[in-house]
C-alpha cells in the first residue's frame, strides 16, 4: 500500500508444558520458552509499532513471592525495549552467578520472567493515543491468584458504551471508558462472580479457606466466564488472558473477523496472530498449525490439559479479507497465492484498457506490498496473451495463411513487465513534519529511467490498494510522469474502499476515503445534493435505536453510480495539476475479491455489509460526522 494505514494489533502466547529443566536438557537453554515468545514478537512487528508488553508467569510459587510479572513500553523500538528488559537481569545473572545460571531451578527463583506462561503484544493505537496506560497486556490484581487477571488482544468493540453502562449498573466504577479496560473490568466480573459461587460451594463442604483456595483454581469453568463475558461484546476480536493461578486462554469472535492460530504438542503451546510466525518459530509445517475458529476458546489449564472449546455460537464467516490483501505476512502460503490470484484476475480488464498493445505498454508495481499481486498480474497477462496469440495462430491456419514466419511474428510479441517506481525507504527517516514536508515526501519513490517511451507507452502500475489517494496525487503520479508516458493506469488490487472499518483497522472517518470524496462531488455536480441531505436525516432519525435495528444509510450516497463513474472521479480528483499523461484508475471487482479469497469474505470496506449490528451504526455515526465537520472516530 502506498499510504501507511495503522491496523491490527498482534498477540503471542507461550505455555510451557514441561518443568524447565527439560528445556535445559534437551535444548541447552532454559531460556526456551522466553526465545519463542521473542521470535513470535518480532515476527509479527508489522502489526503494530505504537507499543509493546509482555507477562510472564511462574507456576507454583511458594507464598510471599512474586509470580507474575509485565513489562510495556511505548518507545520508539517497544519490542527491541521489552526483549532488552527481560534480558538485563539474565544477562547479569549470566556474569555475576555463572555457576549457577544454568540450573533451571535457580533460575525460576532469583530471576524474573522466568516461568511457564508468557503472553506478548503488539499494540497500534486507536484510543488513548500512545498513553502505555493502553499497552497491553492489561492486569486485574487481587490476592487470590485465581482473580489475578492479565488480559491482551487484538480486538475494537462497537458498543464499548453499552458495556460500560452494564459494568455501572453492577455498581462499578471503571477508571476509564477504552474498551480495553471495559473489556478486562467486564471479564474480571464474571471471574468474581465464578470464584465467590465456588467458594460458597465449597465452603458448605467444610473444606478450609486454603484447601477452597486450591479447589478453586482446579476447577474454575474458563469456558463459562469466557461465554457470560462475551454475551454482549459487538466487534472483532481475538483475546488472549493468564489467571494467576496458571490457567490461560485465547478466544475469538464468533464471526472470525480478526485472525488467531496455535499449535501445541507434549511440550508446548503457542498461539499467535499469523499462522507462519509460529511455522518459523516452532519450526513446524503448515498442516501442523491450526486456526482458531470463530467462537471458539483454546483453553490451556495449569495442568496442562489443552481444549479447543466452543463460547459462543458461530456467526457466518466474516473474517477481514483485508487481512488477506495487505496486513498479514505474505510468507503465508493461502495468503501469498491469494494475492497472486487478485492480480491475475485484473488481467483481462487491463489488456482491455490498453486494446491488448503489449508492445506499448510497461506493467510495473508500487513498491513493496504490491509486489506479489504484480506476480499474479504477470502470470495472467502472459496467460491471456498466449490464449490470443494461440487463436490467431489457428484462425491464420484455418484461412490458409499460416507460415512458419507468420506464425512466429504471431507469438514473439511478449509483454513488457519492469520495476518502475522504486521505494527509498531511508528517506521516510529524514522527512520531518514541517512545512516542507510535502515537497520531501515525492522523494520518497523514485523511478527507473529510460524503460518508458516517452509519449508512447501507457504505463499500468498496481498497488494493492487505494484509500485517500493522497500518495498518489503528492507523490507518485508526479513522479511517473517524469517518465513522460502517453497514460497511466494505477490499477487497485481491492475494490473502492467506501465504507469505515470498527473492528481493529484505522480507517474509521468517511472523509478519508477517495472513493467518498469523488461519490459526494458526484452528487453535487448532477444535481443531487437532497441525496446527501436525506442521508444525513435518516442517519440522525437512527441514532437512538437500539443497534439491532440501524440499517447503513450510507450506501445511499454510491447507489445513482457505476464502479467506472466513480473511478474516473477518482482519477480527475487524484490527477496533480501540472500532470501531462492521461490517468486512470482501475479497481477490482467484488466478484473477484470473493473469487481470489472464498474463505474470508468480510467485505464492510467495499460493499457496506458489516457482519455485526454495531458496524451500521458506526457508518451511520462517521457520515454524521462528515457533515458536522467533527474530526473524531464513530465508535
Amino acid at each position: 500500500m502506498s499510504e501507511a494505514i495503522k491496523h491490527e494489533c498482534g498477540i503471542a502466547l507461550v505455555r510451557l508444558l514441561k518443568p524447565l529443566d527439560y528445556y535445559q536438557k534437551k535444548y541447552g537453554t532454559w531460556q526456551y520458552g522466553l526465545q519463542r515468545l521473542f521470535l513470535l514478537m518480532e515476527k509479527q512487528h508489522n502489526r503494530g509499532q505504537d507499543g509493546a508488553g509482555a507477562v510472564g508467569l511462574k507456576l507454583d510459587q511458594p507464598t510471599g513471592e512474586q509470580y507474575i510479572y509485565r513489562l510495556r513500553s511505548n518507545g520508539d523500538s517497544p519490542i527491541q525495549d521489552i526483549i532488552n528488559g527481560i534480558n538485563a537481569p539474565i544477562a547479569e545473572a549470566a556474569k555475576s552467578a555463572p555457576d549457577d545460571f544454568h540450573d533451571a531451578a535457580w533460575a525460576k527463583k532469583h530471576l524474573p520472567f522466568v516461568g511457564e506462561v508468557y503472553m506478548g503484544h503488539l499494540r497500534y493505537g486507536t484510543f488513548g493515543n500512545n498513553n502505555i496506560e493502553y499497552c497491553h497486556p492489561v492486569m486485574r490484581e487481587n490476592n487470590w491468584r485465581s482473580r489475578n487477571l492479565a488480559l491482551a488482544g487484538n480486538f475494537n468493540l462497537t458498543n464499548v458504551d453499552e458495556i460500560f453502562a452494564s459494568l455501572v449498573e453492577l455498581g462499578q466504577h471503571p477508571k476509564n471508558f477504552s474498551d480495553t479496560v471495559t473489556i478486562l473490568e467486564n471479564v474480571g466480573h464474571f471471574v468474581d462472580d465464578e470464584v465467590q459461587l465456588l467458594f460458597r460451594q465449597y465452603k458448605n463442604e467444610g473444606l478450609t479457606n486454603k484447601e477452597i483456595s486450591e479447589r478453586i483454581e482446579a476447577s474454575i469453568d474458563i469456558r463459562k466466564i469466557l461465554e457470560r463475558s462475551s454475551r454482549k461484546w459487538d466487534g472483532g476480536y481475538v483475546i488472549g488472558g493468564i489467571f494467576g493461578h496458571g490457567d490461560a486462554f485465547v478466544t475469538r469472535d464468533p464471526w472470525g473477523i480478526r485472525p488467531a492460530y496455535y499449535y501445541y504438542d507434549d511440550e508446548i503451546v503457542v498461539v499467535a496472530s499469523e499462522r507462519p510466525v509460529i511455522q518459523t518459530a516452532i519450526n513446524v509445517r503448515y498442516c501442523q498449525v491450526q486456526e482458531l475458529q470463530p467462537g471458539h476458546a483454546i483453553i490451556i489449564r495449569k495442568n496442562g490439559h489443552v481444549s479447543d472449546e466452543l463460547v459462543r455460537v458461530p456467526q457466518e464467516r466474516k473474517s477481514c479479507s483485508f487481512e488477506r490483501i495487505y496486513f498479514s505476512r505474505g510468507s503465508d502460503r493461502d495468503i501469498y497465492n491469494e494475492r497472486k490470484q487478485l492480480g491475475s484476475l485484473l488481467a483481462p480488464t487491463l489488456l482491455e484498457k490498453v486494446n491488448y498493445d503489449i508492445d506499448n505498454t510497461v506493467f510495473s508495481y508500487i513498491p513493496n506490498t504490491a509486489e506479489t499481486a504484480y506476480l499474479g498480474l504477470m502470470e495472467g497477462v502472459r496467460a491471456q496473451i498466449k490464449l490470443r496469440q494461440c487463436e490467431q495462430a489457428v484462425a491464420e491456419q484455418a484461412a490458409g495463411n499460416l507460415t512458419k514466419e507468420r506464425f512466429f511474428e504471431i507469438m514473439r510479441h511478449e509483454p513488457r513487465f519492469e520495476k518502475i517506481p522504486i521505494k527509498d525507504v531511508k528517506m521516510r527517516t529524514f522527512i520531518t513534519a514541517d512545512s516542507g514536508r510535502d515537497n520531501m515526501v515525492g522523494h520518497v519513490y523514485d523511478v527507473t529511467y529510460g524503460i518508458v517511451k516517452n509519449l508512447q507507452d501507457t504505463l499500468v502500475v498496481i498497488d494493492d490498494s487505494i484509500v485517500r489517494g493522497t500518495t498518489l496525487k503528492r507523490s507518485i503520479l508526479k513522479i511517473l510522469d517524469r517518465l513522460h508516458p502517453k497514460k497511466v493506469i494505477v490499477v487497485s488490487s481491492a475494490p473502492q474502499i467506501r465504507y469505515p472499518d470498527c473492528y481493529g483497522i484505522d480507517m474509521a472517518k468517511m472523509g478519508d476515503f477517495c472513493a467518498f470524496a469523488a461519490a459526494i462531488e458526484l452528487l453535487k455536480e448532477t444535481g443531487r445534493q437532497g441525496i446527501i441531505d436525506n442521508v444525513y436525516k435518516a442517519c440522525k432519525e437512527q441514532q437512538n435505536l437500539p443497534k439491532e435495528d440501524i440499517v447503513n444509510c450510507v450506501k445511499d450516497i454510491y447507489r445513482p453510480f457505476s464502479v467506472e463513474e466513480i473511478s474516473a472521479k477518482i482519477a480527475k480528483m487524484l490527477t496533480p495539476e501540472d500532470m501531462h499523461a492521461q490517468v486512470e484508475i482501475v479497481f477490482q471487482s467484488v466478484e473477484n475479491l470473493h473469487k481470489a479469497c472464498p474463505n474470508d469474505r468480510g467485505d464492510w470496506y467495499f460493499t457496506g455489509d458489516y457482519p455485526t449490528p454495531g458496524g451500521n451504526k458506526v457508518v451511520n455515526t462517521a457520515f454524521i460526522n462528515y457533515i458536522e465537520g467533527r474530526n473524531a472516530r464513530a465508535y
